[in-house]
């Protein structure tokens, strides 16, 4: 036998069954000279949400591809498509911007690339063997405890970071992030903030972890995280939406981590997500809670206008309207921390999009964009630190 040469791919494939892909193949066609090829994005489990996309396609080496989203104007937040531009990489380490086209119904984006094999995505994903990296790493540094607080639905661990003695003496300050598990901004976000709070030579880490106790939950839904859901775990429940009263059988992943604090008591609550619609970084608050206590909103605006000092990337003229007195949602994880214990709770929102404040054209909002803006944010909660007091329910 005469050796020919490895053999070239025969054609165009999708993939998108691996841990966070989301994206089937509806059909491979041509027109106007490019191979086009067809996707449809699946919904979460046992619900009807759907917007977070990440597939591979392969043998496009060479050919000019156009690819369709063509359920994105059914997709649970069709306004995040307007101005959007997808993320491409073709080494899963940088992740650029290519321009996309959406007519209200159907997103599409043209590919012309020398590489086999390209990843496309809704933002850069963060999938769970970087999580359990970042756990790991950031866990087995000097004065930090790895805890796992329960299992969730699927029967996967909920990691949590804890840092301090939790005597009672200092304040407690909880950090959570990605209960959307499509909001994948927020692993970013945790990866910079960990990385910072468990660096030994950072003086304003040094000085928060002397102020005050600390609790990280880098990922609330690592099942919702696997699956390539946009916001439900695999019960399809929304945990943002499960504060009141979660139960173990489908929302556990909020019951553990409601019940540790319960526990330790709750001064600070920092709650990291994502925005499909708004270009910008922007922190929602609990002004409708029925339970307000003095000096709570005080804190809150100290606390964002501060950020909005130290941070190029933060904003504070455009986000989400407050809610009028008395009619916040206890379900949600911000009000239902500043309800119970008194305490700064606050949601942090950051763009899928380019960040008007901080534009990037090559890569948009981006993973750098959300390292650099968990230290400004760490920077204010140092700051503040020393003047929070820890509340128990009442």
């Amino acid at each position: 036998m005469t050796a020919t040469g490895f053999p070239a791919p025969s054609g165009i494939a999708v993939d998108s069954r691996f841990d966070g892909g989301n994206g089937d193949l509806v059909a491979i066609g041509t027109a106007g000279g490019r191979t086009v090829v067809d996707l449809a994005i699946r919904t979460d489990a046992g619900c009807s949400f759907r917007q977070w996309f990440d597939v591979r396609l392969s043998g496009i080496a060479g050919r000019p591809v156009t690819v369709r989203l063509l359920n994105a104007g059914s997709c649970t937040y069709p306004k995040g498509f307007d101005g959007y531009r997808p993320v491409v990489s073709t080494d899963r380490s940088r992740w650029t911007r290519v321009p996309g086209r959406y007519d209200g119904g159907v997103l599409s984006l043209d590919l012309d690339l020398d590489a086999d094999q390209v990843e496309l995505a809704y933002f850069a994903p963060y999938d769970l063997s970087a999580h359990a990296d970042l756990v790991a790493r950031a866990g087995s540094r000097p004065g930090v405890r790895r805890i796992r607080l329960g299992s969730t639905v699927d029967g996967r661990p909920l990691d949590a970071l804890a840092m301090g003695t939790f005597d009672g003496s200092r304040p407690v300050c909880w950090i959570i992030g990605r209960q959307h598990p499509g909001e994948t901004m927020a692993s970013w976000w945790m990866e910079g903030a960990l990385d910072r709070l468990t660096d030994a030579a950072d003086p304003v880490a040094a000085g928060l972890r002397a102020a005050a106790d600390l609790v990280v939950v880098p990922n609330m839904n690592p099942d919702g995280s696997f699956r390539g859901h946009l916001r439900a775990n695999a019960a399809g429940a929304n945990l943002n939406r499960e504060w009141a009263a979660p139960t173990l059988a489908r929302s556990p992943e909020v019951a553990v981590v409601r019940a540790a604090m319960l526990q330790t008591g709750v001064a600070f609550c920092l709650d990291v997500h994502g925005d499909e619609a708004l270009p910008h970084n922007f922190i929602a608050g609990f002004e409708g809670i029925p339970d307000l206590r003095p000096g709570q909103l005080d804190l809150l605006a100290r606390y964002r206008g501060r950020l909005d000092e130290v941070s190029p990337d933060f904003q504070t003229r455009i986000g989400y309207p407050a809610a009028r007195p008395q009619t916040g949602d206890l379900s949600m994880c911000t009000n239902w921390v500043a309800n119970t214990f008194g305490a700064l709770a606050m949601t942090l929102e950051q763009p899928f999009k380019d960040c008007v404040e901080a534009p990037d054209a090559d890569e948009g909002w981006s993973p750098a964009g959300c390292r650099r803006l968990a230290r400004a944010c760490l920077d204010v909660l140092a700051a503040m630190a020393p003047t929070l007091k820890t509340g128990y329910a009442r």
